[in-house]
């Protein structure tokens, strides 16, 4: 037997865009392991590699041949298959032939079923290079991207255009078609330090080799490593040390082949600008790295990251510092631009903007999610006296005044820190430089709030109401950024439910599975004890006259869509599943109480009452559910046994001490208390029937249940526990 092999494909494009090699590579990968568990083929490990302008995938010791297989055929019912003499029939000696042994080889096996007649043979493995070109095609087909493109008149679709696709299994070619591409044993070099149409790759095992020779350090790993060391090498002939960018260096990774890392300068004039100006305009248009000192300051230098070495590196340098000098000269110009005007005659302009054509302008955003949040301030205690102010007011040229005049009022002043910060939270969506970078929204609405005079408290809360701006990101600091956040995303998710723009599958235009996260991420961090319904509530007041859906249907949509993605992010907090139910199937609006809630319930879970006691539960839920019952409660007259009175005496006993535990919200106290039903509610199952014929008898009975069930359900439903 042949030894095993490596086996290498490359699908060769043009450049593909950084932002979709991960993914790529990884269902590439996914994809070849897959199918060769499938076919039962042994590999020692699967390595994918590639640059922009390839995908690649080593799969290093790769087995010549599947291993033999013994399988089984189900014949006819040992009744069909023999008549009463226990000769064979038609029927057996037809499914033998057809199998391809005697009728005397065959075995007899019981099932659930009964008893069948089985033929065992055994299935000689196929080669594997026999079975690689249908498993290639089928793997590079099935590759999917967030954007693909058709070319020529050709029916496939990539991410960009395929050019060539190299298979070799050890040495030998693995041929196969991808539309017009067919296959072959050559990959290309470097688009300039190895212009050759073709390069020939002898073997899979010199495949990085041969791409080395070429020009292409085609191990993303590898081109990491050679950036990283470059970047701190340039940097110290900068005079600093690179600010950590992990992002841009993982994208600059996918958009080399063959990195040279090289600094420039710049005029120490545009250090004068703002550091997060500097650091995007470098950043997000020019892919360069910054410069810091050992405090953090920026120097008048960068860093890029060139895909050739010329033979004279000064002119790539010089190169990129005159692309570099017309941006920061732009930013410059915008920002001095953007100094002359007051934020506050910003807001205005907003009246030109159109947040979304059926939910109207950002002005009238601003002005909604203004009053939101002064009303989400007043209900968490943190502001108050101002719930009949007019949102445009805080833009009032008695602002100031009403500011000092606040100062021996906390909640008060507050309130005006809060109404200040919204309505000038989007003000510099209209200003040179986030029309020019779009990214630094709110952090340049922060500096122009700053530098027009505003409380410090105004200008911190226009930065943090963007936050967080991810899964993991930063979450704000101040009370007042949070309350911003919070009420800008409700304002957005309520508003486009109202409209009719729901997520659905992997369409998110408006990120508000994003923003819902990051509001229950607020609600958390902040510790906000707020009812969230009633948050929907008057964001949909707010939003009546541009709802285009039933008002009960949008409320009911929403609040669904808030609470899958806190059920989410409880389970990847590691609460477990059960208890996690057993809350939010309850009132379960005040998220941190909520959340208190499922704690306890994982405390009460080691509880020695709880098996029995959630068994006995399970049991009042499943003889309650689907029945209408009517009473407002048991009738104790009408109680034929001593267990029926006991359990209703408990309950009784029990009603107050429960809810003084959930108002106060001891909740560890309440289930604890909880469990000194067990033995009556258990004794009471034992001898008690439940669905007797007597109607009034069975009513009062389900009426004495009832009762016992309200005692928990409004904390939870412990009939949903595993335990």
């Amino acid at each position: 037997m042949s030894e095993p092999k490596d086996l290498i494909v490359e699908i060769g494009t043009e450049e593909i865009p950084a932002s979709f090699m991960a993914g790529a590579l990884a269902a590439l990968g996914e994809g070849i392991e897959k199918r060769l568990r499938a076919a039962g083929l042994g590999y020692s490990a699967v390595r994918t590699m590639g640059t922009p302008r390839r995908l690649a995938v080593l799969v290093e010791a790769l087995a010549p041949v599947q291993p033999d297989r013994k399988i089984q055929a189900r014949g006819p019912n040992v009744k069909a298959a023999y008549d009463e003499n226990g000769n064979p029939t038609k029927a057996l000696a037809g499914f033998a032939a057809s199998q391809g042994v005697a009728p005397g080889d065959l075995t007899t096996i019981k099932t659930p079923r009964g008893e069948y007649v089985y033929a065992e043979k055994v299935v000689k493995g196929e080669r594997t290079e026999r079975l690689l070109p249908a498993m290639l095609a089928d793997t590079v087909s099935s590759l999917s991207f967030p954007k693909a493109m058709r070319w020529s008149a050709f029916e496939m679709s990539f991410a960009r255009p395929v050019h060539w696709i190299l298979a070799l299994y050890g040495k030998e070619p693995v041929r196969f078609r991808f539309g017009h591409i067919e296959s072959g044993s050559t990959t290309r070099g470097h688009r300039f330090h190895s212009p050759a149409k073709a390069v020939a790759v002898g073997e899979a095992s010199r495949y990085v080799e041969t791409l080395r020779e070429a020009s292409v350090i085609v191990d993303p790993a590898e081109r990491l490593e050679i950036i990283e060391k470059g970047l701190e090498e340039e940097a110290r002939a900068a005079g600093g040390r690179v600010l950590a960018d992990r992002g841009l260096l993982e994208e600059v990774t996918n958009l080399v082949e063959y990195p040279v890392v090289v600094h420039g300068r710049f005029e120490e004039e545009f250090l004068a600008l703002p550091k997060e100006v500097v650091v995007n305009a470098m950043r997000e248009h020019q892919r360069y790295f910054s410069v810091v000192d050992d405090k953090g300051r920026l120097v008048a230098a960068f860093i890029t990251v060139a895909n050739t070495r010329a033979s004279d590196m000064g002119v790539v340098r010089r190169g990129n510092e005159r692309v570099l000098r017309a941006r920061l000269s732009d930013a410059k110009f915008y920002y001095e631009q953007d100094l002359k005007v007051p934020l506050t005659e910003r807001v205005e302009e907003l009246r030109g903007v159109v947040f979304q054509s059926r939910l109207g302008t950002s002005y009238e955003k601003v002005m909604r999610f203004t009053a939101l949040a002064l009303y989400i301030g007043g209900k968490t205690g943190f502001c108050e006296g101002v719930a009949g102010d007019d949102p445009a007011a805080f833009l009032a040229d008695d602002y100031r005044v009403r500011l000092a005049a606040a100062k021996d009022s906390p909640k008060e002043y507050a309130a005006l820190i809060l109404g200040r910060a919204c309505v000038l939270s989007k003000a510099d969506l209209v200003s040179g430089v986030v029309g020019e970078f779009p990214s630094l929204q709110g952090k340049m609405g922060s500096i122009y709030a700053s530098a027009s005079g505003e409380p410090a408290e105004v200008a911190a809360a226009i930065y943090e109401h963007y936050m967080p701006v991810g899964a993991s990101g930063e979450l704000p600091a101040s009370v007042p950024g949070a309350i911003i956040g919070m009420a800008d995303k409700l304002d957005t998710i309520t508003g486009c439910f109202g409209v009719g723009l729901i997520p659905s599958g992997a369409q998110d235009p408006y990120g508000l599975r994003r923003q819902a996260l990051g509001t229950v991420a607020v609600i958390l961090d902040k510790g906000l004890r707020v009812a969230i319904d009633e948050l929907v509530d008057k964001a949909l007041d707010l939003l009546a006259e541009k709802l285009t859906r039933g008002r009960d249907e949008v409320r009911r949509d929403v609040l669904d869509f808030i609470r899958e993605r806190l059920r989410n992010q409880l389970l990847g907090r590691g609460l477990s599943h059960d208890a996690v139910e057993a809350v939010l199937s309850t009132p379960w609006f005040d998220i941190v109480d909520a959340v208190k809630r499922i704690n306890a319930i994982e405390g009460f879970k080691e509880h020695p009452a709880c098996p029995s006691l959630v068994t006995a539960f399970k049991r009042v839920s499943n003889i309650l559910k689907g029945r209408r019952i009517e009473g407002r409660g048991p009738d104790a007259s009408l109680f034929e046994t001593d267990h029926e009175r006991r359990l209703f005496e408990t309950g009784r006993r029990l009603a107050p001490v429960i809810e003084e535990h959930r108002r106060k919200g001891e909740y560890k106290a309440l289930f604890e208390a909880l469990a000194s039903v067990k033995e009556t509610i258990d004794a009471f199952f034992d001898h008690v029937m439940v669905m007797v014929d007597d109607e009034r008898t069975r009513n009062n009975r389900l009426l004495l249940l009832h009762s016992i069930r309200s005692l928990y359900i409004s904390v939870a439903d412990l009939s949903r526990l595993v335990v």
